[in-house]
């Protein structure tokens, strides 16, 4: 399974939000193991680094994007992702941008933990949790 991690949960990861980073973690963990393929948007790790170092300074943070950048893979944002994010009928263009590079890189579905800003999409969404849930219950 192909799934886009909304920015909220890589932040939540990076830089150990509680009561949230314990299922981000867990999610990135799975990840790794192969269990399903973990995508952002392009635009995540720009929002990472302008979040993150103002809570754990410049260096910590790139190192931070270095190792998100070697753990998943990436959807392209161009022209065309952000022409049909303005058509969505989204709230916010984040995430209806988040949303088109998901629909463009053919994902599956997207987990955040802000259900009600993907309320018109047209993937399957998931919170980290009902994710993990969903996961485990795929497990032979």
């Amino acid at each position: 399974m192909r799934v886009l991690l909304d920015t909220d949960v890589v932040l939540d990861f990076v830089l150990e939000r509680e009561p949230f980073a314990e299922a981000a973690g867990k999610l990135f963990e799975l990840a790794a193991q192969g269990v399903y393929d973990a995508y952002v948007s392009a635009v995540t790790p720009v929002n990472i680094f302008y979040l993150g170092r103002k809570v754990k300074g410049g260096d910590a943070t790139k190192q931070a994007i270095s190792n998100l950048l070697a753990a998943v893979q990436v959807c392209l944002v161009d022209q065309n992702v952000l022409n049909g994010a303005l058509a969505l009928p989204f709230a916010d263009y984040e995430d209806a941008v988040q949303h088109a590079s998901a629909m463009a890189s053919r994902l599956d579905a997207i987990v955040t933990r802000n259900l009600d800003d993907y309320k018109n999409a047209a993937l399957p969404v998931f919170t980290p949790a009902d994710f993990l849930d969903h996961l485990k219950a795929q497990q032979p």
